[in-house]
């Protein structure tokens, strides 16, 4: 089911971030109206074997090739389906109620 926002976390070799930052994320991001992808930019470390073993709710795209920040994230939208695209670096801590103020802004 299509969901009205994707929240799009690029990773790069950045299981340290994922650690620590992505359970709030998940914790705070409302599963009615938010998906919870990590785009993974050719990463040598072992952050796709984690996420998949710790957090089966997140959608992972793996990119064919490392095309930095920007490229990154375009070879990764073209496989999300949603209304709108939050892009949150891996580095960001989220609170409780972050995304419902960002989404009534875009829906005005």
């Amino acid at each position: 089911m299509r969901k009205k926002v994707a929240v799009v976390i690029l990773n790069w070799n950045g299981k340290k971030w994922l650690e620590k930052f992505l359970p709030d994320v998940l914790k705070y991001s409302s599963t009615e109206i938010s998906d919870v992808y990590v785009a993974d930019n050719c990463s040598t470390d072992d952050s796709v074997e984690w996420l998949k073993e710790n957090f089966s709710e997140v959608k992972i795209i793996q990119n064919q090739n490392n095309n930095g920040y920007a490229g990154g994230y375009n070879d990764a939208l073209k496989n999300v389906d949603a209304d709108y695209f939050v892009l949150l670096n891996s580095d960001v801590q989220v609170s409780k109620n972050w995304l419902e103020p960002i989404l009534s802004i875009f829906e005005k």
